[in-house]
């Protein structure tokens, strides 16, 4: 017996969302379908009864996947079947699992299993906006321990305004785009792009974004409620020793303390972290040689200590900050690391530079493609191509780790469309290149995404790219214990101090406003207070990195590297593009292999935009003229230089433009009559200059002339014209038969 509950809820603008649970996917721990229009998905969610052994984080996995057959569509491949998740899946996977992941226990460590499958879509709302919302729902469903729910929104300004989960139609008409998760106290996540806006539009956004979260919160608390499992799972994932933790506490935090404060190098740093925790281990069990004397024993207490050992860091770090300012690396809250930048490092690529600011580096290279170089995007709900591309890479080495480089991780995919975002908007729209950026982390201690946006800026500009402007980008941290009001909010953050602070806000931007950011909180209680200080401190510090690019490279290379490939683009009227093209290809592709350029055309807007590619001027220029002498309109009187295309018995087919033939009678030939067109000595492929006589109103067939532009023999008389018999009147089709010497069908 079916036990379906069904809640709606509406947003500001009146739509509704449904979630629906009891009816699909039972045996799951946890399962709604959630609908807004036509759009639904059914997200899922499983958790193993025990954690496995040895575990101490949080094993949460969340897949997010659309179904071809959601918007009526076949897979494109030889197998017309779903394959791995492409660069957008992965992303909305990335923007639940960092709303949900905080929220669990810390001391929970079953693996967890979230599913949001995308079943139907009718392409007017998007289904991304919806996924956090349907996932939390799914968990509020079921009994696994969750510090929720949550819910996740799209904001984006439309005139001024704010518009909670926009279509695509509004979505072309906005200035900023928001990702916002967060509980109905607290908000949890933010991503987005935005047009060069002030601090303050990014916080009236992300208040908008909250009211409309809150309702959803409630719903899913209301749910929770009516189906009992308000009240969780029991478990017991941990072993704690009281008296050992405090052991470690009492004898490893003012050693930590000190270490913090001798503002070490990243791996130095760590090793002297690691030799207190070391020496503690060794004098402990020195003491006790029951543990050491017991394998099994040995090896929960060595796991026992690592724990309580990460909390007496992360307890000395943060009280060093709180209390007297000093950060890990001696810098005080607001100072950034310091910066050298160099552009042309590398000679190959059409750009290049290096970025580095502290322990962090980014070598960036751009390359500048034809528009056969853009990327083709065939996803369920859209089907487009890129022409700016930007990809990010983290191999092992950045970090010291000796370990194989595998494929593109989420986290790579992430960092890299955080960096894409940022950049993207500076990029003409005019601008006839298709343009690739790819950054390559070569060290990394904090915030290597934010040094791939300073990087490929720099790289742009050395590229001759001519963006409009320059874009930096800082991450910033945030230290606040929990009922205590001092904080400490800081600039250009290590990544130690990512792990062991409270918060990683990024944000990226022009001298005029911000053009990307992303931010996951870990703490309860944060205030828009603490968040407009966090982004005005981050302003400041994006503007003095800025200022130390520009000390480098001031504006874009006025001219493009020689080996550079150039383009030219022109636009032709819509009626000329099957023209240029020809049948079956044939002239477009007669004039790539003449001229040795590379020709592409689209039509866009009513027109034909055609661009013309190749290694040098002269055979860009050689194919224009070609184009354009198919495109000019032939004129009547105007004297041409035809080519001879086929040799009839009453004349000669003169191709006097491209794509264009006209009809060279025998009798314009020459002013002496010619019995064939060979006795003139023409022959196929022969050079011919004629003039155009005239151009039939009816056909459009073209009447040319050669003898008129040859001179005139002394005493010539023309021919009078042959003249025309008459034709007597033909009868009516109707009168035929009285007429009609047929003889009548015989009857049989």
């Amino acid at each position: 017996m079916l036990n379906v509950i069904t809640k709606t809820v509406q947003l500001p603008d009146g739509r509704e969302i449904s979630i629906e649970t009891g009816k699909l996917a039972k045996q799951a721990d946890g399962a709604v379908m959630l609908r807004m229009g036509n759009t639904m998905l059914l997200a899922t969610v499983c958790a193993a009864k025990d954690a496995v052994p040895g575990t101490d984080f949080m094993p949460l996995q969340v897949e997010y996947r659309e179904k071809y057959s959601a918007a009526g569509r076949f897979p494109g491949g030889f197998t017309k079947r779903e394959g791995k998740a492409n660069d957008d899946e992965i992303l909305t996977c990335r923007l639940v699992d960092r709303a949900l992941r905080p929220l669990f226990p810390s001391n929970y460590h079953a693996e967890v299993y979230v599913n949001v499958i995308l079943f139907s879509a009718d392409g007017i709302d998007m289904p991304d906006a919806l996924a956090g919302f349907a996932a939390s729902a799914a968990l509020s469903c079921s009994d696994i321990p969750f510090e929720g729910p949550i819910s996740e929104v799209r904001v984006v300004r439309i005139n001024g305004e704010f518009v909670i989960n926009p279509t695509f139609e509004q979505m072309k008409s906005a200035d900023m785009d928001l990702m916002v998760g967060a509980t109905e106290e607290n908000i949890m996540m933010v991503e987005g792009e935005m047009k060069e806006v002030s601090e303050q539009d990014l916080l009236a956004a992300l208040k908008a974004a909250h009211e409309a979260i809150k309702p959803m919160c409630r719903l899913q608390k209301e749910l929770s409620k009516e189906l009992g499992t308000d009240v969780k799972r029991e478990y017991c994932h941990e072993v704690n020793d009281e008296d050992l933790r405090e052991a470690v506490k009492a004898a490893c935090y003012q050693p930590a303390y000190d270490v913090t404060k001798q503002a070490l190098e990243k791996h130095a740093r760590a090793e002297a972290f690691e030799k207190i925790r070391e020496d503690f281990k060794e004098k402990y069990m020195a003491e006790h040689a029951d543990i050491a004397e017991d394998a099994a024993k040995a090896e929960e207490f060595n796991a026992l200590v690592d724990r309580y050992y990460h909390d007496v860091e992360r307890d000395a770090m943060r009280r060093c900050i709180l209390d007297e300012g000093i950060r890990l690396d001696g810098r005080g809250t607001t100072d950034i690391r310091p910066i050298w930048c160099e552009v042309s490092p590398l000679p190959g690529p059409h750009g290049s530079s290096i970025f580095t600011r502290g322990e962090t580096q980014s070598l960036s290279t751009v390359t500048l493609g034809t528009k056969l170089d853009e990327k083709l995007v065939d996803d369920v709900l859209d089907r487009s191509y890129m022409r700016f591309l930007l990809h990010y890479n983290f191999p092992p080495f950045s970090t010291g780790e000796a370990k194989a480089q595998r494929g593109v991780g989420r986290r790579e995919i992430g960092h890299g469309h955080l960096a894409w975002r940022a950049l993207k908007g500076q990029i003409p729209a005019d601008y006839p290149y298709t343009v690739r950026v790819v950054s390559d982390i070569l060290e990394s201690n904090g915030s290597s995404s934010m040094a791939t946006v300073c990087a490929g800026t720099l790289a742009l500009m050395d590229a001759g790219v001519p963006i409009k402007k320059p874009v930096s980008g800082i991450a910033m941290g945030l230290i606040k214990n929990p009922g205590e009001d001092k904080y400490a909010v800081l600039s250009d953050i290590l990544g130690d101090e990512d792990h062991l602070g409270d918060m990683d806000f990024k944000t990226t931007g022009t001298r005029d406003g911000l053009t990307a950011t992303q931010m996951d909180i870990k703490c309860d209680g944060l205030s828009f207070e603490i968040l407009e200080k966090a982004l005005m401190q981050a302003k400041q510090a994006r503007e003095h990195i800025l200022g130390k690019m520009l000390e480098t490279i001031s504006e874009p290379r006025p001219e493009l590297k020689p080996h550079v490939p150039r383009i030219e683009q022109i636009i032709i009227p819509k009626e000329f593009i099957g023209a240029v093209i020809g049948p079956g290809g044939k002239i477009i592709q007669g004039m790539q292999e003449d001229t040795g350029a590379t020709i592409t055309i689209d039509e866009e807007d009513g027109v034909g935009k055609v661009q013309v590619s190749g290694p040098n001027a002269d055979c860009i220029n050689a194919a224009l003229a070609k184009i354009r002498a198919i495109v000019a309109v032939p004129e009547v009187g105007e004297v041409y230089e035809g080519t001879v295309r086929s040799i009839m018995p009453y004349g000669c087919f003169v191709e006097f433009m491209p794509g264009k033939d006209g009809l060279l009678h025998i009798s314009e030939i020459d002013w002496k009559r010619l019995e064939t067109v060979e006795e003139a000595g023409i022959k196929e492929g022969d050079k011919l200059t004629v003039k155009l006589l005239d151009i039939d109103p009816k056909t459009g067939k073209f009447k040319l002339s050669h003898r008129v532009l040859i001179p005139k023999p002394e005493g010539y008389v023309e021919r009078p014209p042959r003249q025309r018999r008459e034709r007597p009147d033909r009868p009516e089709r109707g009168e035929r038969h009285e007429h009609s010497d047929h003889r009548p069908r015989h009857e049989e």
